[in-house]
């Protein structure tokens, strides 16, 4: 195959990536020419590669207009990938764990490309509960786990990985990024982190990290709870992931 035809099929690729994630996260069916807006391709492009993902079975259409979403297939691609990493069948059984000593909603946390992503949850008993969606896809530096899951990244990468709007914040003002660096490296060092919640102003929020065998984090563990909980529970919401931290880590 020719250079050109290469970096062609590499942006093929690339670009049917870049459908399912959009599916992913609308989490609505959606028709050809909405995907096309959304993403700035063109809409032929797009037609040609739904076509081709409907042929794979990574897409299904949903109704008479020609509406598609996730197939069935991307289904069974994550019960593949759960059954070979049994990390997140430990994660479940800690999470349980957590949250019944604690009370409070626990998260299995990781990155997905660049952004941040709840895998698994916990809702504590809490008559106030908080809830997240699991698998929504959020910008990495408005989390706690945002301090640890990068820790092993130079400052160039980090700036990299992260899309320059994430570092908006809802309020609209822009993050010091320096100061977010120096608190990733804090973090790193302490494996730990926690502070009060960006995303609204009643919940804190904790993480400790899962390192995989080359000692890097892989993943996060994680409490949310409201800030007089946090307060008054501090020690023991940080010690309880920690330990949690320690046993779903590979060869600690």
């Amino acid at each position: 195959m020719k250079e050109g035809q290469t970096r062609k099929r590499a942006r093929g690729i690339d670009r049917a990536f870049d459908i399912l994630d959009h599916l992913r996260d609308v989490r609505t069916s959606q028709r050809p020419a909405e995907i096309a807006q959304a993403l700035g391709a063109p809409t032929s492009t797009i037609y040609d590669l739904i076509g081709t993902l409907l042929d794979h079975g990574m897409l299904e259409v949903t109704d008479a207009n020609g509406s598609v979403f996730l197939g069935r297939r991307v289904y069974f691609l994550g019960l593949a990938y759960s059954d070979y990493f049994d990390l997140t069948r430990q994660a479940a059984t800690v999470l349980d764990e957590i949250t019944a000593s604690t009370k409070e909603t626990s998260q299995f946390c990781m990155l997905d490309g660049g952004k941040y992503t709840v895998a698994l949850q916990r809702e504590g008993s809490r008559p106030f509960r908080i809830k997240a969606d699991v698998g929504q896809r959020t910008s990495i530096p408005w989390t706690a786990s945002g301090r640890l899951l990068l820790g092993h990244l130079s400052d160039d990468e980090i700036r990299d990985l992260i899309p320059e709007e994430d570092f908006i914040l809802p309020d609209g003002t822009r993050m010091d990024v320096d100061a977010y660096i120096a608190e990733i490296r804090k973090a790193h060092i302490d494996r730990f982190f926690s502070f009060d919640s960006i995303v609204d102003t009643f919940t804190h929020c904790f993480a400790a990290p899962v390192y995989d065998r080359k000692g890097i984090c892989a993943a996060t563990v994680c409490i949310v709870a409201p800030k007089e909980d946090a307060r008054e529970n501090y020690q023991l919401y940080k010690n309880a992931l920690q330990t949690a931290g320690m046993k779903l880590s590979q060869g600690s």
